[in-house]
């Protein structure tokens, strides 16, 4: 019981300094810490928050089986549509992969799906797309 409640307080007490610690501030007159500038002629508010993320593949049997009836890669992502057995279409944007027409696929099932989501690269607004992190292709 007494280490319990020396532990408790240990933490206690941990938690009261942390909260009272001040941010470091620079010195006067110091020049204030730079965002990392966007891409030459790209305009702050167009910096792309993905860029340079590889698509991360499911692993095998955890996802949703379909097969690839559309792709098409542009800004730096993959659009893909796809059809399950019953052919039910969904289109998936990912980070920029390899894929072709006719690849069975399986991509993540607890994807949240976006709706009126328009591509600023492809000048198309799609009903609904789920942002995934990257597909499966099964041989």
């Amino acid at each position: 019981m007494k280490k319990t409640i020396v532990t408790l307080l240990a933490i206690a007490a941990l938690a009261i300094a942390g909260c009272n610690s001040k941010p470091k501030t620079e010195a006067p007159g110091a020049p204030a810490p730079q965002a990392q500038a966007p891409a030459a002629g790209q305009p702050a508010s167009n910096v792309d928050p993905h860029a340079g993320m590889k698509a991360q593949e499911p692993a095998a049997g955890t996802g949703q089986k379909a097969k690839v009836t559309q792709t098409m890669n542009s800004g730096g992502y993959t659009y893909v549509e796809a059809a399950d057995d019953k052919g039910q279409k969904v289109w998936l944007a990912l980070p920029e992969a390899k894929v072709a027409v006719g690849d069975a696929i399986e991509y993540p099932a607890d994807a949240m799906p976006m709706t009126n989501f328009t591509s600023k690269t492809l000048k198309k607004t799609f009903d609904k797309i789920l942002f995934v992190p990257g597909i499966r292709i099964n041989k």
